[in-house]
């Protein structure tokens, strides 16, 4: 299943499962309506939570009423997951290799993950096991740029992505329009990630996969022009609690039947 993985995700998320949980941020309240209202999701219904990861998102699905799978490819990770979550079924797999039957699920869900697998034979398998009239979600958390420090945080991160797949690149728009679905449809919301400097800049950092796959002498620089950051900015400096500006980011589109 590595195979099918990118080296990025593979060894980045590996090496980073127990960060992620400390530095990745939670999601706006307004989703949870959004879960219900768009997706249709409460109970009687089942929502496959795609590249789940250590299981961030998945108390939002669960929180619907909904039966909740979980599928994640990285071991680590779904470890994490399955011990945080003892209520949802998690299983390994890939979007490409999706461990379900034809037709078995109302909703798939892929929260800060299709950037990583979007192509055509993902969303034909994601097609394959979703009812018809079933719904696609897709949402990412995101640092708000238009604040001035927090670009030069982005700026930072930038440097060391390589050819790693990103939201922000736009890369992942390009398999949509496709078959059997519907046009896409947008919906933005605002919130903030408030905690101490060393989870919500420093730990959000380490967890990006890029960055934990580095040599330590790298990942020792990045903390050190944080650190910079950090020491150069009035609304940063000294505080015991800061809070970075975020968007999120939803998208749905239907299974046409």
């Amino acid at each position: 299943m590595s195979s099918n993985i990118h080296h990025a995700a593979a060894t980045g998320y590996t090496a980073t499962a127990d960060t992620y949980v400390k530095g990745r941020p939670d999601y706006p309240p307004e989703v949870s309506s959004w879960l219900r209202a768009t997706l249709g999701l409460g109970p009687g219904k089942t929502v496959l939570d795609l590249g789940a990861g250590t299981g961030k998102f998945t108390p939002r699905l669960v929180d619907t009423g909904a039966t909740v799978i979980a599928v994640e490819p990285v071991p680590a990770m779904l470890a994490k997951l399955a011990a945080a979550l003892p209520q949802v079924r998690a299983v390994a797999g890939t979007a490409t290799a999706i461990p379900l039957p034809d037709a078995s699920v109302d909703a798939v869900v892929c929260a800060q993950a299709f950037h990583w697998f979007a192509s055509a034979a993902a969303l034909d398998e994601i097609l394959r096991v979703l009812k018809p009239g079933g719904k696609l979600g897709l949402v990412w958390n995101l640092r708000d740029a238009g604040v001035p420090w927090v670009a030069r945080l982005d700026a930072i991160v930038n440097r060391a992505e390589g050819d790693t797949p990103r939201y922000y690149t736009g890369a992942w728009r390009r398999v949509f329009p496709h078959a059997g679905l519907t046009h896409l449809q947008e919906t933005h919301f605002s919130h903030a990630h408030t905690g101490t400097a060393e989870d919500v800049l420093f730990n959000r950092v380490r967890s990006t996969s890029f960055i934990a796959a580095l040599p330590p002498q790298e990942r020792q620089r990045i903390d050190e022009e944080i650190g910079r950051l950090i020491a150069s900015e009035p609304s940063l400096r000294g505080r015991s609690a800061i809070s970075v500006p975020y968007a999120t980011a939803a998208f749905v589109a239907q299974k046409l039947a």
